[in-house]
């Protein structure tokens, strides 16, 4: 039984959404975040990455940066930029995207769910990066960027939406990035009771995407709850944010593999290394796209080459070592061009499926040499390795579009 419940969200004004709304932290380094927020003081990158107020080469984890975010938070507020609801909301969220649209449920989740495995995690977390959004959270005392989760389709929860959708105007509707971003506001009691009692029918939700913000939402609560003793667990401490996305409303997209050089082999020798576990073709076009599962695209010395895991290879009983992330890992990358530990060679890089094919043969014939289409992983297989209390490979996920910040603000208090 997953809890979902409103909140009174912290908000932009229409006529300021779009200009406060901005990408999430971690998508873009300081560098990018100084010109994203040049010639617009309204962008919630003051608040995500408040080092852009403070000089360069400000130690990015330094209480400075953390207390300029809570106070850039409040200015929003106190400048009439953002303004709280005055009663408990949920929000419809829809993002469009080259014309496929994906559309969740905005409102607050339980960090006891979190702790009791009711959401579900798939990922490792870094404790440097854990810290990091701990202080955040304190300092700002509210959760600022929403995490991604998603649950199996019910269809009682869409036509909740639908329905409101079709009889409400949405308070924004603006494009960023090339992004159709709309916003509805749900305020009526019975309606959000509604919702709740539908979620309170579901058994599991799933991190899509955002662990690092979830584990640390939940650790300022605990902390909360520690600071106090006679907690009711109705403190808005004991709650964090989330948009809920039913699993049909989503597209993972391929997360590919560049890679530095071919481990000392020699074109041919590499091939005939790599054909031992894959069968090795020409591509049927370039540039090539895999078309299923266990199969992969491979860009080497200027031509496409179409790659498919030979039986035995991986075990298709074992959800984590079926993903086509790890059947190339333990089959090619490791053994063949000896990169152990993705998450720290400097020989490898990953390029997420927004940036396209082409990417993957420019960065081939620049500062890499090879290269690695993939087929996406699927939300399914996401949910299978969470339910089996497993952990996906690093590098395992691409989601596009991203939730924008700043649209609603979860307080502590």
């Amino acid at each position: 039984m997953a809890v979902f419940r409103p909140f009174k969200a912290v908000r932009p004004l229409p006529e300021y959404a779009s200009r406060v709304a901005a990408l999430p932290y971690d998508v873009m380094n300081s560098e990018e975040a100084r010109e994203i927020v040049k010639g617009n003081p309204y962008s919630f990158l003051h608040v995500d990455k408040a080092e852009v107020d403070l000089p360069v080469g400000t130690e990015l984890y330094s209480e400075a940066v953390y207390n300029k975010a809570a106070e850039n938070l409040k200015k929003l507020e106190t400048d009439g930029i953002c303004r709280q609801d005055k009663s408990d909301c949920m929000y419809i969220y829809r993002q469009i995207m080259d014309g496929r649209s994906q559309t969740g449920l905005v409102g607050c989740v339980s960090i006891d769910d979190y702790m009791n495995n009711v959401i579900k995690k798939h990922e490792l977390t870094r404790a440097d990066k854990e810290q990091d959004r701990i202080n955040h959270v304190d300092y700002c005392d509210a959760n600022t960027g929403p995490i991604f989760l998603t649950y199996r389709d019910n269809d009682s929860v869409g036509e909740f939406v639908g329905a409101w959708q079709a009889e409400h105007e949405p308070v924004y509707d603006f494009v960023s990035d090339g992004v159709s971003q709309t916003v509805w506001v749900i305020d009526c009691p019975e309606t959000i009771k509604k919702l709740s009692a539908l979620f309170a029918g579901v058994d599991s939700l799933y991190i899509a995407d955002g662990h690092h913000r979830a584990a640390s939402a939940v650790k300022v609560g605990q902390k909360r709850r520690e600071q106090n003793p006679g907690y009711t667990g109705n403190e808005e401490f004991n709650f964090f944010l989330a948009v809920l996305f039913a699993q049909s409303e989503l597209a993972i997209m391929d997360y590919n593999r560049v890679i530095k050089d071919l481990n000392g082999l020699t074109q041919d020798e590499f091939i005939d290394r790599i054909s031992e576990s894959f069968a090795v073709e020409a591509a049927p076009e370039s540039p090539y796209r895999p078309e299923k599962k266990h199969t992969f695209g491979m860009y080497l010395g200027g031509k496409w080459y179409k790659l498919a895991a030979k039986d035995g290879t991986f075990d298709a009983a074992d959800p984590v070592a079926a993903l086509d992330v790890s059947i190339l890992q333990r089959n090619l990358i490791s053994p063949v061009l000896g990169i152990d530990d993705p998450r720290t060679d400097k020989r490898i890089d990953f390029v997420g499926g927004i940036r396209g094919l082409k990417e993957l043969e420019r960065r081939a014939q620049s500062d890499m040499c090879l290269a690695f289409s993939m087929f996406p992983t699927t939300v399914d297989d996401l949910m299978d390795i969470a339910d089996t209390g497993k952990i996906m490979p690093p590098k395992s996920t691409w989601f596009e579009p991203k939730l924008l910040s700043g649209l609603f603000v979860h307080k502590l208090k």
